[in-house]
C-alpha cells in the first residue's frame, strides 16, 4: 500500500508540476507576470519568492498544481505592468500560453520514450502458441514456435511492440497482414482476419480472443537438494525440460503436475543441456501435501523461462520512436474517445485515480523500465485530455480564441462565456463522478 501510495503521489506530482511548467515557461519568455507557482493545492507549507515577484508553494493536497499568472492590472499598476498582464497579450501569446500544458506533458512523453528506446529494455520475444482451432490465428496458418515479425507492414521486435501494433485492428476488425518466421528459420506471410471486438476493461483479453498468445515458459531446473531425485537422476542446473513422461514441451505447471503424479514412479525426462539433448529417468520421493494425498517431488527448483530480447536504438532512433510513438498514442486515445462517444466503446474505460494509483504500483514493483513507460502513458492522457474543447480544460480556453480570432479580435460576451465555463464544469464533473464510479466498481467487483 505505501509503495502504491508512493508511486502515485510521486507520478502525479512530477506530471502536473511538468504540465504547468509548460504554461509558466511560455508566459515568462511573453513577459506575463506570474502571482504563484504551486505544487500541490489548499493550504501552503512551504514558500519561496524569487527575484521576478513569484511565489513558488508547496501546498498540502498533493492532487495537482497551478500557475496563478497577473490577468488584470490593479489600479494602482504603471503603464508597463497593464502592459505585461495576461488579459492585454495578443491573442497569439495567450494561445500559446495555455497550449503549452498540454504540449509540455507531450513533450515529457517523448523524451521518456526516447530515453528508454536509447537505454535498452528487455521485452519478451514474440514466440506465438498454437492457437486453438477456429480461432484468426488458427485459421491464418500460425503455428506453435512462430516468431511474430511484422504487423501491417510494422516490423516488431518484441511482444510488446505487437501488442501495440495490433490493440488498434483488434477492436476495429479487418484484414491484418502479419510476418511469422517459423522455427525453422523459413519466414511467410499471413493475414488475420479479424472480427471487430467490444473493447471494456472486464472483458477478455482481446489478443486470447484471436487466438495469439505468447507461448508458455520453458521450465528450468533451477538449485538442486543435494542428495534429492533430481540430483540422483543427474539433473543439472541450468537444464531445460523438452519433454516428461508422454508430455512434449511441457509449461510449468503441466510439468509440476506430471512429477506429482509419479509419486514412486520412473517419470522419463529430455532436457537441453548446453545444445545437446539428454535423456534421463528420475523417480519421484513420495511425499504427503496438506491436504493428505501423496504427491511426487524430485527436489529441484522449477523456473520459468521465456525468451526475451534486448530492445536499444541509436540517438536518433531513440528520438524518433518517442515522437511517433506519443504520435500514435495521442491519435489512438483520440479515436478511442470518439468511439466512446457514439457507443462502440464502453464507457467502463474511463477510469480516476484509484485505478491509476493501482497501476503506477503494479509499474513499481516490476522495475524503472515499467513505471517509466506508465509515467509515459498518463503524460500523454492528461495532455490530450487537456487539449479537449471542454470549457475548464486548456482546450476550452483555445476554443474560445479560436471563436475571438474568427470574430475579427473580439471576444465573446462575458454571458456566453460565463454559460460555456458552467456547462464545462458540469462535464468535467460528470466524467470525475464516472471515472470514480468505475473505479470503485472494479474495486468491489
Amino acid at each position: 500500500m505505501l509503495l502504491t501510495l508512493s508511486a502515485f503521489v510521486l507520478a502525479l506530482g512530477l506530471l502536473v508540476t511538468f504540465h504547468e511548467l509548460g504554461h509558466y515557461w511560455v508566459a515568462r519568455r511573453a513577459g506575463v507576470p506570474i502571482v504563484r507557482f504551486s505544487v500541490g493545492f489548499g493550504p501552503v507549507l512551504l514558500r519561496r519568492r524569487d527575484r521576478h515577484g513569484t511565489e513558488w508553494a508547496l501546498s498540502a493536497i498533493p492532487l495537482g498544481g497551478y500557475v496563478k499568472m497577473l490577468d488584470e492590472a490593479p489600479p494602482e499598476a504603471d503603464e508597463a505592468t497593464r502592459r505585461a498582464v495576461f488579459n492585454a497579450q495578443p491573442l497569439a501569446r495567450r494561445a500559446a500560453v495555455v497550449a503549452a500544458g498540454p504540449a509540455a506533458n507531450l513533450v515529457l512523453a517523448v523524451v521518456i520514450y526516447a530515453f528508454l528506446g536509447l537505454w535498452g529494455t528487455q521485452e519478451p520475444a514474440a514466440v506465438l502458441a498454437a492457437p486453438p482451432a477456429g480461432t484468426p490465428a488458427a485459421l491464418a496458418g500460425v503455428q506453435d514456435g512462430d516468431v511474430l515479425r511484422a504487423v501491417a507492414g510494422e516490423p516488431v521486435a518484441s511482444w510488446t511492440q505487437a501488442r501495440w501494433r495490433l490493440a488498434e485492428p483488434l477492436s476495429l476488425g479487418g484484414d491484418v497482414p502479419v510476418t511469422l518466421k517459423s522455427a525453422d528459420g523459413a519466414v511467410r506471410d499471413a493475414t488475420l482476419k479479424l472480427a471487430p471486438q467490444a473493447v471494456a476493461p472486464d472483458d477478455p483479453d482481446p489478443l486470447l480472443a484471436a487466438g495469439l498468445a505468447l507461448r508458455a515458459p520453458v521450465p528450468v531446473a533451477g538449485e538442486l537438494v543435494p542428495g534429492g531425485a533430481a540430483e540422483q537422476a543427474g539433473l543439472r542446473a541450468g537444464d531445460r525440460i523438452l519433454a516428461a513422461g508422454g508430455l512434449q514441451r511441457p509449461s510449468v505447471e503441466a510439468f509440476v503436475r506430471t512429477v506429482q503424479a509419479h509419486a514412486g514412479q520412473p517419470l522419463p525426462l529430455v532436457v537441453l543441456r548446453q545444445g545437446d539433448r539428454v535423456s534421463l529417468s528420475v523417480t519421484p520421493r513420495p511425499e504427503t501435501a496438506e491436504d493428505g494425498r501423496a504427491v511426487g517431488r524430485i527436489g529441484a527448483l522449477i523456473q520459468a523461462e521465456r525468451p526475451e530480447v534486448l530492445v536499444r536504438l541509436g540517438p536518433l532512433d531513440s528520438l524518433w520512436q518517442g515522437v511517433r510513438r506519443t504520435a500514435d498514442m495521442s491519435l489512438f486515445t483520440l479515436r478511442m474517445m470518439g468511439r466512446m462517444v457514439v457507443g462502440d466503446v464502453s464507457w467502463k474505460n474511463v477510469t480516476g485515480p484509484v485505478t491509476i494509483a493501482e497501476y503506477a504500483g503494479r509499474t513499481a514493483r516490476i522495475g524503472l523500465e515499467s513505471y517509466l513507460g506508465f509515467l509515459a502513458l498518463i503524460s500523454i492522457s492528461i495532455g490530450v485530455l487537456n487539449l479537449l474543447p471542454i470549457p475548464m480544460l486548456d482546450g476550452g480556453h483555445l476554443l474560445f480564441y479560436l471563436i475571438e480570432a474568427l470574430r475579427g479580435g473580439r471576444p465573446l460576451p462575458e454571458r456566453a462565456r460565463d454559460l460555456g465555463q458552467r456547462l464545462g464544469l458540469g462535464v468535467v464533473l460528470g466524467l470525475m463522478v464516472l471515472a470514480l464510479f468505475n473505479d470503485f466498481a472494479r474495486l468491489f467487483s
